[in-house]
């Protein structure tokens, strides 16, 4: 497979890429796409049998079960990183393994529907806690140990409403792909 061909199945829709000033319109648009994400996810997934839910969405990808899963996991840790960011100054936040995390049994193996609930909960919770910020929040910021750079909060409502989109993406495009659309 070329490389372009691959970069295009990796993303989809591109790398978030984050305006330079961040707009209180940026930021309200990203809410609802926050708000909104897990209803629209979970009518593209669950109708899904067992051959489907175990499909790759790329060669080398993981299968939709697997973004399903990883989605998950990944919202609940973007949760407890704003968490952590307005109540602490600054916090180093924990990273994960998200590759070793999707090779669990769990992730490999278990319904998804249980990730989709855990979903639609995590948004609830977030975008609850994200329409009563103020500018001020927003300008908080966490540290990645892994670049150990300074992440606003306000930039990571961007980068998870583009993740929600992203991963939305990749399991759209393999079941068109496959006429299961």
């Amino acid at each position: 497979m070329r490389t372009d061909n691959l970069e295009k199945l990796k993303y989809p829709i591109g790398q978030f890429e984050c305006p330079s000033t961040i707009t209180r319109d940026h930021l309200n648009h990203w809410i609802e796409t926050l708000e909104h994400f897990p209803i629209k996810f979970e009518a593209l997934v669950k109708h899904l049998n067992k051959e489907q839910l175990d499909t790759p969405y790329r060669p080398g990808g993981w299968t939709v079960r697997q973004v399903v899963h990883h989605v998950s996991d990944s919202h609940h840790h973007s949760y407890t990183r704003f968490k952590w960011t307005l109540t602490e100054d600054k916090p180093v936040i924990k990273a994960y393994d998200e590759k070793l995390w999707a090779e669990l049994n769990d992730s490999k193996n278990d319904p998804i529907q249980m990730s989709i609930e855990h979903i639609k909960a995590i948004h609830y919770k977030l975008v609850n806690l994200l329409k009563k910020l103020s500018n001020d929040d927003f300008k908080k910021c966490f540290i990645h140990p892994e670049t150990n750079s300074e992440v606003l909060l306000s930039y990571n409502v961007g980068n998870y409403a583009w993740h929600s989109n992203h991963h939305y993406a990749h399991v759209e495009n393999i079941l068109k792909e496959k006429g299961w659309l």
